[in-house]
């Protein structure tokens, strides 16, 4: 995994051609346990001739959405103060950037910083995004992560085929759930494989 992320103009919708992986997940196959990926699923939210980038949307952080808005100073509006929505927690993204927050949302509304990747799904970086659900203003789903995930050009082909990751199509519940601890065996479950039984030889793209 790169330790750089291609940039992309702010607000510029996502373009990809047939054979990339944009808009899907990826599981980390066994030979990652131990790693900082071991038993992460990965939503790829860029991935052309450039490289690829995502957000790892298992592994919650000890802080939640209002620990962030108290460290960033932004103020929570009294008919929102009590919403579980602030209840939920901060993810931990990837090791790329990590002291940068990544807002996967529903597409339904434009912020500043914003990359649609489908109609139902965007990635923002914008504090703007984070200031609107402090005042109910903002998107009905969302998470919200903690760095990402980059690869360089090429690399996310080749890990991927050297058996490093298994592809999973997308799923808008998968993506949104907050039951983190079970993201993992709902992905694997939509391919109808046992993860600990796959072959390292044996990989799916």
């Amino acid at each position: 995994m790169n330790e750089q992320l291609n940039k992309q103009p702010d607000g510029q919708q996502s373009t990809t051609r047939p054979g990339y992986l944009e808009n899907q997940f990826l599981i980390a196959m066994p030979i990652l346990t131990g790693s900082y990926f071991g038993q992460t699923v990965t939503y790829i939210w860029r991935h052309n001739e450039h490289g690829a980038a995502g957000s790892v949307i298992n592994m919650p952080l000890r802080a939640s959405v209002r620990d962030i808005f108290t460290e960033l100073d932004i103020a929570i509006a009294c008919s929102v103060a009590e919403e579980p929505l602030l209840q939920r927690a901060v993810l931990a993204g990837g090791p790329v950037e990590r002291d940068k927050g990544f807002i996967l949302h529903d597409a339904g509304d434009s912020w500043d910083a914003s990359l649609k990747i489908t109609p139902g799904v965007s990635v923002c970086t914008s504090k703007t995004i984070l200031q609107d659900i402090a005042t109910g203003k903002g998107p009905k789903q969302y998470l919200v992560t903690l760095g990402c995930v980059g690869w360089g050009p090429g690399q996310l082909e080749q890990e991927i085929g050297d058996n490093t990751w298994l592809t999973v199509p997308f799923n808008r519940e998968l993506l949104y759930s907050e039951d983190h601890g079970g993201k993992l065996d709902a992905a694997v479950a939509l391919l109808g494989i046992d993860l600990p039984r796959v072959s390292p030889d044996v990989g799916h793209s």
